[in-house]
């Protein structure tokens, strides 16, 4: 090998930033240029507007995929501040929508993030053909355009409003995305779950696309987890008890809430649902401290009924899931998630928190529901000699 070919030094090397970098790479910043990385660009811009809800500045959101190939994002809470940003030089809207959202959330557990690393809307701009954005506030229309990540048109004052809200209208490139389609039933999962997570959130989804054909869906749940369990139950097997068992409690030990609901089936399966800040999890201390409180509750009632013998050792945490559906959510000011792809909570105050509360809750609904209490006692005893 020559000299020349092996030479390698800083002029060799390319630096990509801002819409360049996401254009190159976009798999990095999305996960994919198919229909995954296409639901992901329709999180990102839907995170502000749902927040937006959960802080109490506005009533719902409406997402809207278009016959023309666009998503539009509308809400009506308080229209992104237009006036300029002394970080930026720019409007507040130019800046949300042309540069990266730096630094960790605000709001802590009253922030969500709907897609799977909050990227922010500037990478969906990088990634569109097309935005438009649309801001009412103060009694003005304004708008202005963009394209592949960068301002097209200024602000521009298009006329008066009665209303307040923030709508926001892209185009994926099809020079990135090729012909893939957005998938209503994707976006609708995410979104009843995420609707289910949050009482007082309310999200319609409407798809426009084919002429004639126009479906849509409105989610909004006003009894939180204990809807989510009733939905998980759905056409599955007779339940062991009628009623849902669900609580929501403030624990300050863990700076944060817990909201848990649980109901055992005639089934063999095990449906436990765990979320952080409405974000799925594949487990952590949350998921250990709901099983070990099950466990304890169960155990506690158990052992002075003689419903366990002598010879029965205490219910484990792990063998006290046959037929078991549950919803176990908690929402913290600073979350630790373990992980690259923050799956696992590892907030270690949130084991013993929850643990008690859910040992507390379920054991007073076993004191308060003795027949019910037998049937599940009998139906958790079983599952556990069986394993």
């Amino acid at each position: 090998m020559s000299e020349e070919a092996s030479k390698y030094d800083a002029s060799q090397i390319q630096v990509l930033e801002g819409w360049e970098a996401i254009r190159k790479r976009p798999g990095m910043y999305i996960g994919s240029t198919g229909e995954r990385g296409l639901l992901h660009m329709v999180f990102e811009v839907a995170d502000r507007a749902v927040n937006e809800v959960l802080a109490g500045h506005a009533s719902c959101v409406a997402v809207t995929l278009t016959p023309d190939g666009a998503v539009r994002v509308a809400d009506d809470g308080r229209g992104v501040r237009i006036d300029d940003s002394a970080a930026s030089g720019n409007s507040g809207l130019e800046a949300l929508l042309t540069r990266f959202q730096t630094g960790p959330a605000t709001g802590g557990r009253h922030d969500v993030t709907l897609g799977f690393c909050g990227v922010g809307p500037f990478v969906v701009n990088a990634l569109s053909s097309r935005m438009t954005a649309e801001v009412r506030r103060g009694g003005a229309h304004w708008v202005q355009e963009y394209a592949r990540g960068l301002a097209a048109t200024p602000l521009t004052e298009a006329g008066t409003s009665t209303g307040s809200g923030t709508t926001i209208t892209f185009w994926p490139d099809a020079e990135i995305f090729g012909a893939a389609e957005f998938s209503f039933d994707g976006l609708a999962e995410r979104f009843r779950e995420l609707a289910l997570l949050n009482r007082g959130l309310e999200i319609s989804l409407t798809d426009q696309r084919l002429p004639g054909e126009s479906r849509s869906a409105r989610f909004r749940y006003p009894d939180g987890a204990r809807d989510f369990v009733a939905i998980l139950d759905e056409q599955k097997e007779q339940p062991v008890h009628p009623h849902i068992i669900g609580f929501e409690r403030e624990e300050p030990r863990m700076a944060g809430t817990v909201e848990v609901a649980l109901r055992w089936r005639a089934s063999h399966d095990e449906r436990v649902r765990s979320f952080a800040n409405s974000r799925p999890t594949d487990g952590g201390t949350h998921e250990r401290g709901f099983r070990d409180g099950v466990a304890a509750a169960v155990t506690a009632y158990a052992r002075p009924r003689r419903l366990l013998t002598a010879t029965d050792p205490d219910l484990d945490a792990d063998r006290i899931g046959e037929g078991l559906t549950a919803v176990v959510s908690v929402k913290l000011d600073h979350p630790e998630f373990e992980g690259s792809t923050r799956g696992w909570l590892g907030n270690a105050a949130v084991r013993a928190c929850v643990e008690q509360a859910v040992q507390e809750h379920l054991g007073k609904w076993l004191e308060g529901h003795p027949e019910q209490a037998a049937a599940v006692i009998d139906r958790v005893i079983q599952g556990a000699r069986r394993d």
